[in-house]
This record gives C-alpha cells, sequence and structure tokens, in this order.
C-alpha cells in the first residue's frame, strides 16, 4: 500500500487512478496522517430473476391487506 501527500495526488490524480484500477490501494496524507484511501470499486451487477425456481411459496403464507392500516388511510 502506498502514501502520497494531498499535493502530489492532486498532481497525479490520472496516474494514482490507473494504479488503483490495477488493484492497488493507495493512501492520501495530510501532514503525514492518513485522511483517505483510494480502493478499487467493486461493481456488482443486479441479475434479476436469479432466484426463480429456487424459491418457492405457497399463496397461503402471503400476507393479506392489514385493515387497521387501511382504515388509517381512509381517515377512519
Amino acid at each position: 500500500m502506498a502514501s502520497v501527500n494531498i499535493h502530489e495526488a492532486k498532481t497525479h490524480l490520472s496516474k494514482l487512478l490507473e494504479r488503483v484500477e490495477a488493484g492497488e490501494t493507495i493512501t492520501i496524507a495530510r501532514a503525514g496522517k492518513p485522511v483517505a484511501d483510494l480502493v478499487p470499486h467493486h461493481r456488482m451487477d443486479i441479475v434479476w430473476g436469479a432466484l426463480k425456481g429456487r424459491i418457492a411459496y405457497e399463496d397461503a403464507d402471503l400476507i393479506g391487506p392489514d385493515e387497521q392500516i387501511i382504515a388509517s388511510f381512509d381517515g377512519a
């Protein structure tokens, strides 16, 4: 893990980001004290329907409307 000061980070941000994209973590320091880390971003793609066929439920398991909540919206 490398450490750079704020001035160096501002001056060489593009180069530092290239290093981070390659998997390196870089600490940005002010007066020698760490204040932030540049870390690779880990993207998570959402796959809709990925659990299709793996989860089962019965209609009886579903919870019906709560009459008390409905009444509060109706002003009752």
